[in-house]
């Protein structure tokens, strides 16, 4: 295990930051988090209500907007949903970098990963 060197005035300053948090902050946190699942459904709702005003439409697939996507003639999108370039813009590729990693480490590198 690693040990960790702290200065007296580095210890107390955390100290002193972890209890005015605990004193001020920590009574706060279940009212924030209330208040943001709060606005999280205001906001959902508020966007469904728009969707059927303006387009008059339940669901995604029927917005025009999503439909002009996905438009085989012009769409950006043009082949589907499940096409190469939707594939391409909503997927991530894993990297293994384990292997350089490791190298640098080899020529003495300190890594804080």
């Amino acid at each position: 295990m690693k040990k960790i060197h702290v200065s007296r005035r580095g210890f107390i300053k955390t100290v002193s930051l972890a209890a005015g948090y605990a004193a001020i902050g920590a009574p706060l946190i279940p009212m924030a988090g209330a208040a943001e699942i709060d606005f999280v459904g205001t906001r959902q709702k508020s966007v469904y209500q728009a969707d059927t005003k303006i387009y008059k439409i339940r669901k995604s697939q029927d917005n025009p907007m999503v439909q002009k996507l996905y438009d085989p003639k012009h769409g950006f999108l043009h082949d589907g949903p499940g096409g190469h370039m939707s594939h391409h813009l909503l997927h991530t590729h894993y990297v293994d970098r384990s292997e350089r990693i490791k190298a640098l480490k080899e020529k003495g590198f300190q890594l804080s990963l």
